[in-house]
């Protein structure tokens, strides 16, 4: 761009806070509207892939994540009695470690103490009101009843994006998959020192992913009808139910969950739009555009990468729509792998039936998407 950009970003999450870094960083002016009160985040903890460290380099955090995470190397697959069946080094891209687990409220932290250092203001408690796109600017009202003309608005406002329903009403809501994901924070067993996955003899999976020296993330995902929903004061019994059969780390780690304090559930869901992902000069990102199935640990990763190649389009380019158009050109095709992986694997783990395209796509297998991901994005 010949001259610095005005750009409003909806969402305060992982991928709104590093477009934010990124754009400040080029010397444009941005503002960030957060619905929530704080940079809480919700759920426990979370694994930034190599992919995703090499944009928390670019950014200038990386070693804030590594310090507030834990790093590791290889992934364990073990049977339901928790005997290993296979250690998998993961790939590095260009010279950052290969993975990091990281609690989601310090990813927050470190996020968004980068953004108030690069003097990018967070309005929390805000929402986009209404908004006017006249072709060369937006005109936004806020929910406070502040208005100002933008250069460009994104969205990084999640799976339930309310400027994704503003820009294309009910057309893309997320899908159900039928499996949902629990978690819970716990002492980190000595041994655990990456991630570990458990496959049950049914549709459970169990995971256990280290998070700090002291700590680590229990996960299960379970097929669940779509009205379920843990009962508040039993949901770590719930889980143990679902669990009962797994053995060795899986089941020491929930031994010590006695307490449904602590225990975080999602549907897995999922949110496909496949029009371009922008209308003029609004553009949705990250999972309010392609909202995954976590089965590659990816969703945070496309997210930030979202960010980080929407800011250097738009540096590199003559105008938002080049910006934009050349941002779309280089993100699909790789997020939509990711998706449809993702999918596919969930699939496969869960003894549900595959399309002959989804067969094809796992022919390349989780180490084979590892390595495919450390390739430039």
């Amino acid at each position: 761009m010949a001259e610095p950009l005005r750009v409003l970003v909806h969402g305060g999450g992982i991928g709104g806070l590093t477009l934010a870094v990124a754009l400040a960083g080029s010397g444009h002016t941005v503002e960030v509207v957060e619905l929530r009160d704080e940079l809480d985040a919700l759920g426990v903890g979370i694994i930034q892939p190599s992919n995703a460290l090499h944009v928390m380099r670019e950014i200038g955090v990386l070693d804030a994540c590594l310090a507030a995470g834990f790093e590791w190397e290889v992934l364990t697959i073990c049977d339901q009695a928790g005997a290993t069946l296979a250690k998998i080094p993961q790939p590095r891209m260009d010279g950052v470690p290969a993975s990091n687990g990281i609690p989601r409220p310090a990813l927050a932290q470190v996020l968004g103490t980068a953004a108030v250092a690069a003097g990018v203001p967070i309005r929390f408690g805000t929402t986009i009101d209404a908004l006017a796109d006249d072709g060369a600017g937006v005109e936004v009202t806020l929910s406070d009843g502040s208005r100002a003309r933008w250069d460009l608005v994104v969205g990084f406002d999640g799976i339930g994006s309310p400027l994704r329903t503003r820009l294309y009403g009910d057309r893309f809501t997320p899908e159900y998959t039928g499996f949902a994901n629990w978690r819970v924070t716990v002492d980190r067993l000595p041994e655990i020192r990456g991630v570990v996955v458990s496959a049950g003899r049914t549709s459970t999976k169990a995971l256990l992913t280290p998070i700090t020296d002291e700590l680590m993330y229990l996960a299960a995902v379970t097929a669940e009808e779509p009205d379920f929903r843990p009962d508040p004061a039993r949901a770590h019994e719930q889980l143990r139910e679902r669990l009962a059969g797994f053995g060795g780390p899986v089941a020491e780690a929930l031994a010590s969950v006695n307490t449904a304090d602590g225990v975080v559930y999602s549907r897995i869901s999922q949110v496909t739009v496949d029009a371009p992902w922008h209308v003029g000069r609004v553009v949705i990102a990250g999972d309010a555009a392609h909202a995954s199935t976590p089965n590659l640990a990816q969703g945070a990763a496309m997210a930030v990468e979202d960010a980080l190649v929407l800011a250097r389009s738009l540096d590199a380019e003559e105008d938002v729509a080049a910006g934009i158009a050349a941002w779309e050109e280089r993100r699909r095709s790789r997020a939509m792998f990711v998706q449809n992986l993702s999918r596919a694997i969930l699939k496969e783990e869960t003894g549900t039936a595959t399309t002959p395209e989804e067969d094809e796509l796992l022919k390349t297998g989780m180490p084979g998407a590892a390595h495919a991901l450390v390739e430039p994005y």
